[in-house]
């Protein structure tokens, strides 16, 4: 798939693959133009994404073909073993979690899951978890606490699903306990925001000691879609209300509420999965290390005054 910022580099990719066709077929010495068309397309690839606006970074965080939780997951943790249910209700499909291995150590993975055609996103519910899928998430940080085992979450939402069954289940007060709870734990706790980072959705598994954004990934309170629908009574003005938002991975982090940016390959996750996937992984083990040596109840402290520390109060 095809962003529409990406075509001018689509187009000279096409011709690169013409020359060297051409080359191949007519036994033409073109190795110049080759290695100059190449720079140009380097130098036009990294122009462009080093200028992204505020709204082509949501496109690439949404490509059907970036990494989703599991992929991750899978990608870190060869031996990962699903856990399912929140013991009340049912297994929420659009969350999911269990222990995994990473790089020898046990951690608790948990994360929102999206699906990749219509059957998946049906299954998984577009990624938006139901109050039973953050009681499930709770349910499993709880049993990683009991353990002494590390959670990570991955946070890739459009937000908690909305409809009416959801509020009828709680779908406010499960999020909300997860917030108070994910405070008190007493285990390392590292957040990523992979993708999608949207309202409370996203906050429901987003409490921990750091908490990290992909660089194409975007964190903030409401959609750009639903902040144009509110404002405008359309989503013809996305775009202005992406920029309003100021909701990029850049922007969280200049406004402290997040504790770092992992890059990412030049184009996006989606464009070398294994390269974000070794990225990522050195990103936990370091992180990891870092908090295992602090002591459980500063650790605790700690996370309660960096969450305390954000916003702006004025009496």
């Amino acid at each position: 798939m095809l962003l529409d910022f990406e075509q001018p580099i689509a187009a000279l990719e096409g011709k690169l693959a013409e020359m060297k066709k051409l080359a191949q077929e007519s036994q033409v010495d073109v190795s110049d133009a080759v290695l100059a068309l190449e720079d140009k397309i380097k130098s036009l690839k990294k122009e462009t994404y080093a200028n992204l606006t505020r709204w082509q970074r949501v496109q690439l965080s949404r490509h059907t073909e970036r990494p989703y939780t599991l992929d991750y997951i899978k990608g870190l943790s060869p031996t990962f073993v699903e856990l399912h249910g929140d013991r009340n209700v049912k297994d929420d499909k659009a969350m999911v979690g269990g222990f995994g291995e990473l790089d020898g150590q046990t951690v608790m993975f948990i994360g929102q899951q999206k699906g990749r055609n219509t059957k998946e996103r049906q299954f998984r519910n577009f990624g938006m978890a139901n109050p039973e899928g953050y009681r499930k998430a709770l349910r499993l940080m709880k049993l990683a606490e009991k353990f002494n085992k590390p959670i990570i979450t991955l946070i890739d939402t459009p937000g908690a699903f909305p409809g009416l069954e959801a509020e009828e289940r709680g779908q406010g007060e499960a999020i909300a306990r997860n917030l108070k709870e994910m405070f008190m734990l007493k285990v390392p706790v590292i957040c990523i925001i992979i993708g999608e980072g949207a309202s409370g959705g996203a906050l429901g598994i987003g409490i921990g000691d750091r908490v990290f954004m992909l660089e194409n990934s975007w964190y903030s309170v409401i959609s750009p879609e639903n902040c144009s629908t509110i404002l405008w009574r359309s989503w013809n003005y996305k775009e202005q209300s992406a920029e309003a938002l100021k909701l990029t991975a850049k922007d969280m982090l200049g406004n402290k509420l997040v504790d770092g940016i992992i890059k990412e390959p030049l184009g996006g996750a989606h464009v070398n999965p294994d390269k974000m996937m070794k990225t990522l992984k050195k990103k936990l083990l370091e992180t990891l290390e870092e908090l295992s040596a602090i002591d459980s109840e500063e650790r605790i402290m700690q996370r309660i005054e960096k969450f305390s520390a954000m916003g702006v109060v004025e009496e």
